[in-house]
């Protein structure tokens, strides 16, 4: 299961996490986890991901998403216009519903993109 964290309300982040280009974007982090014995495959599938996937997420408003790993555990930190709305981009398209199938058979949760990310609060930061 992914999770979110929402970075606070302040005036110092009134919109989000930051500004590309002058545009405000969110900073989404993610926690995923791998099944036993999927860390090498999952690394192996990542290291080129399909050019119309790579499209369809920056067509979506993805700026950056980077990935680190530690043991079967997954940490995601997404920039990105508007998460809800990347989601709701993503869930039927083309490029994506196969990419989400193979990951199923990598992560312990499946992710159909379905789901309403509550998230969690970000809790400090040094500004």
């Amino acid at each position: 299961m992914s999770e979110l964290v929402r970075e606070p309300s302040h005036p110092a982040s009134t919109s989000g996490a930051g500004r590309t280009g002058g545009r405000p974007f969110q900073r989404v982090a993610l926690h995923t986890r791998l099944k036993p014995g999927k860390e090498s495959e999952y690394e192996e599938v990542h290291a080129t991901i399909p050019a119309e996937l790579d499209a369809a997420l920056r067509a979506a408003g993805v700026h950056t998403w980077r990935i680190w790993r530690d043991g079967r555990d997954l940490f995601h930190v997404v920039e990105v216009d508007d998460y809800r709305k990347m989601r709701d981009t993503l869930r039927d398209h083309p490029a994506n519903v196969p990419w989400q199938a193979r990951m199923a058979e990598l992560l312990e949760v499946e992710d159909d993109y379905s789901g309403t990310d509550s998230g969690i609060t970000l809790v400090w930061e040094l500004p």
